[in-house]
């Protein structure tokens, strides 16, 4: 359950009080959530032969069929061997994912497209699970070998895991929480700017959960630490899976609740407070952060 928090200041360090709020006021719809992928364990030892949806990774992009209606599912994996992980099943066929190796040959008729270009083109299914492969290839990549004792892993078959068989250890895909707030003013919202945004592009704060921390505290410090503001009741929005490569973005709403906006030039290189009427770029519909600005708009009062 997410507390409402009063914000900390540095004579009373990381101690704050906590009482319960009714979270979950939006129906946030998560572009990336990957649910129709349904994986069934223990799952078979090796890859059937037949009646598989192949999604074809390279990189940080997939493999789509060319035409207005582009396809992410091949009917085959490639022709040569690259890594393979099982995603899981869509309705009765199992799914997986496979990397296309340095010069691997496309099927006819296909190209290769980045996971963000994908938005608008694909059902938001597809795009989930065009996602989801390119983040399950790059994990397969990176727990290759045990970080303990570096033995090559193998799959666990009852769960979606590696586990060295020399010492062992279980290695699971990372997940790393971050939270993202929408500060209100009375009728503006703070929104700020770092230096990776496409020129114009304005956001939300947002930053990753340290260790120690609940989520109130890294709302409470990742805002200071930014913007120099101090904020108060926070309430939680919704949660979106960020495959980008690894995040879960834990979204929320707060107050204002004192002090003038001093920007760290590093993260952030400029924020203001902004009316409905005069709003900067805005970032793309698929994000939390379009989200939670889409429903501040539509919202029309300051939260109470």
């Amino acid at each position: 359950m997410v507390g409402r928090t009063k914000p900390f200041s540095p004579s009373d360090g990381m101690l704050m009080t906590q009482r319960t709020i009714t979270p979950g006021f939006s129906a946030h719809h998560a572009v990336f959530s990957a649910m129709t992928l349904l994986p069934q364990y223990p799952r078979l030892p090796e890859i059937p032969a037949t009646g598989i949806l192949w999604v074809l990774v390279s990189d940080q992009g997939v493999a789509i069929s060319k035409g207005e209606h582009p396809q992410i599912f091949a009917g085959s994996g490639p022709s040569q061997s690259g890594m393979v992980e099982y995603l899981g099943h869509i309705g009765a066929a199992p799914c997986y994912a496979a990397e296309l190796p340095q010069g691997a040959q496309l099927p006819e008729g296909w190209v290769i497209t980045g996971v963000r270009e994908l938005y608008g083109r694909v059902p938001d299914r597809d795009l989930a699970v065009a996602a989801f492969a390119v983040r399950m290839i790059g994990w397969t990549k990176t727990s290759r070998f045990c970080s303990r004792c570096g033995h090559e892993n193998v799959p666990v078959l009852s769960e979606r895991a590696k586990k060295c068989p020399a010492c062992g250890l279980v290695t699971y895909p990372r997940i790393s929480p971050a939270i993202i707030v929408l500060i209100i003013r009375g009728e503006e919202i703070l929104l700020a700017r770092s230096p990776r945004f496409p020129a114009g592009m304005h956001s939300v704060i947002a930053g990753f959960v340290e260790p120690g921390e609940t989520l109130e505290h890294a709302v409470h410090r990742e805002v200071r630490e930014e913007v120099g503001i101090a904020v108060k009741n926070i309430r939680y929005f919704a949660s979106e899976p960020w495959p980008f490569p690894d995040s879960l973005m834990i979204g929320f709403v707060a107050e204002y609740d004192g002090g003038e906006i001093s920007i760290d030039n590093n993260e952030i290189i400029s924020a203001g407070w902004f009316g409905r009427d005069y709003l900067p770029g805005l970032p793309a519909g698929m994000s939390i952060s379009r989200a939670l600005i889409d429903w501040w708009v539509e919202h029309k009062s300051p939260v109470s």
